[in-house]
């Protein structure tokens, strides 16, 4: 092997030669020699390294290349480095984490405000604006400013006395609307909870993730109907969610009327003992007039099962549209009962001060929220630890 590798030199040494006679013919003048002495030593090394084998030579050359040995502390690094971290720290932290871009977004706005020792209306004025900004909306943040300035207004205030006040003040407008969403089964049939939402507001997930908790958390049987029959993908996805839930799903052709899905998952979920039944629908609002046509339909159907159905109609929200949730939910309201709400995605937002404005300027119930994606990162909604978490404090 050695023999070749010199063999191989002297080939490539003799074909720099005929290349040297191309480039530079007999006579012609020669180039000063290089006084660089470091060049003229890095040259020399390359030329000896060139008749060292690597350790790359030496394994191409090889038929089977050598693996390195495997222990049971390997097998240990490699499921730490692949395991879920997500639900480390507990819930509060996850959604302080969550909320982060509208913390920053608040926080940075407090501290631009106080450039002034003591509180007068211009700074006010600037803290009403920062809430603003962070999608409150003018009506809830004036409100906000408003209790807050009553015992503050020419005195002396610190960052983290502002941060407390505000997280106060925001909690009394959150503290109303956090309700649980209480699930009794009735005697005959199950407890029925319609869905509705726009498209890519993080329905679809949001069932499965709230079948999750209804069964490990209340010990509930669950079946899901998949009624956005509209999109493959939709029925798809909820399959998968629903798999992952341990809920039933109950599904049929694509392009089914969905209010007879409806009606045939409640025969079938009241036959089988299923304490609750979640309905999909879907939440193409580009065909406005057929949406809402459609929901008005399910609703038909199911009560002439039983005149209180569907029990709840939730609607979900995704934070990042902002002040477009204001709109979303008039237009739901136009056709369903909204009974209740679901905000998803307030991890990717820097508008969570949404769900601060749509509580105090219509009064519905918030049950759940979301900040992720596990299928664990939907929680009972607390006003507490999300007016905290929403000024970044602990």
């Amino acid at each position: 092997m050695v023999f070749w590798r010199k063999k191989k030199s002297e080939d490539r040494l003799d074909e720099e030669q005929r290349d040297e006679k191309l480039l530079h013919p007999e006579g012609e003048p020669e180039l000063e020699p290089s006084t660089d002495q470091d060049n003229a030593d890095i040259s020399e090394d390359l030329r000896e390294s060139e008749l060292e084998e690597s350790e790359t030579d030496i394994l191409d050359e090889l038929d089977e290349i050598p693996v390195p040995s495997h222990g049971s502390m390997d097998d240990y690094r490699e499921q730490e480095d692949l395991s879920d971290h997500s639900d480390e720290g507990g819930w509060l932290s996850r959604l302080t984490k969550g909320l982060s871009k509208s913390t920053t977004k608040i926080t940075k706005g407090i501290g631009d405000v106080l450039t002034k020792s003591k509180l007068d209306q211009e700074s006010l004025d600037n803290l009403e604006e920062v809430l603003v900004a962070a999608d409150l909306g003018p009506k809830t943040a004036a409100k906000v400013i408003e209790a807050f300035s009553k015992d503050r207004f020419g005195k002396e205030v610190s960052e983290e006395e502002i941060k407390e006040a505000l997280a106060g003040n925001i909690e009394d407008v959150l503290s109303p609307v956090a309700k649980f969403l209480n699930i009794e089964k009735p005697e005959k049939g199950p407890f029925v909870i319609l869905f509705c939402g726009v498209n890519g507001t993080g329905k679809t997930t949001t069932i499965g993730k709230y079948a999750n908790y209804l069964r490990q958390s209340q010990r509930l049987k669950v079946m899901v109907a998949a009624g956005d029959t509209f999109r493959a993908a939709a029925i798809e996805q909820l399959a998968e969610w629903t798999k992952r839930s341990g809920a039933e799903l109950y599904q049929k052709d694509l392009g089914a009327d969905a209010a007879s899905v409806a009606f045939e998952s409640y025969e079938k979920a009241e036959k089988e003992g299923y304490d609750v039944l979640m309905i999909d629908t879907a939440g193409r609002l580009q065909n406005k007039a057929n949406l809402m046509e459609e929901l008005s339909k399910i609703t038909r159907v199911l009560k002439k099962k039983d005149e209180n159905l569907p029990h709840a109609t939730l609607l979900v929200l995704d934070a990042t549209t902002g002040q477009n949730a204001f709109s979303q939910l008039d237009t739901f309201k136009e056709t369903v009962n909204v009974s209740g709400l679901i905000v998803t995605k307030l991890d990717g937002s820097a508008k969570g001060g949404v769900l601060v404005g749509l509580a105090d300027q219509y009064g519905i119930p918030v049950h759940a929220i979301g900040v992720g994606e596990q299928i664990d990162d939907l929680q009972p909604f607390s006003a507490k630890d999300y007016a905290r978490s929403l000024m970044g404090l602990e």
